[in-house]
């Protein structure tokens, strides 16, 4: 975790954020060496749970064909 000085935080304030959002990495901002607020990178929403997986699954074969061929099932007459 990276430290930084409250004035310097000030004078790069916009390229730190930068940084934290492209390499994930906290920041905490130190005033006298004691650390008084901590920069972190913000999660992303999730939107929706439906379709979240959407295009992980793979279809392979025929998933309407039974199994077992009709004349070897056993039905009760």
């Amino acid at each position: 975790m990276k430290k930084m000085p409250a004035g310097e935080f000030k004078a790069r304030c916009l390229r730190v954020m930068e940084e934290v959002k492209r390499y994930r990495t906290p920041v905490v901002i130190t005033k006298k060496g004691v650390p008084v607020a901590k920069l972190v990178p913000a999660d992303e929403e999730i939107t929706d749970v439906f379709g979240c997986m959407a295009g992980t699954a793979e279809v392979t074969g025929d998933v309407e064909a039974p199994v077992v061929p009709p004349r070897a099932w056993k039905a009760p007459r």
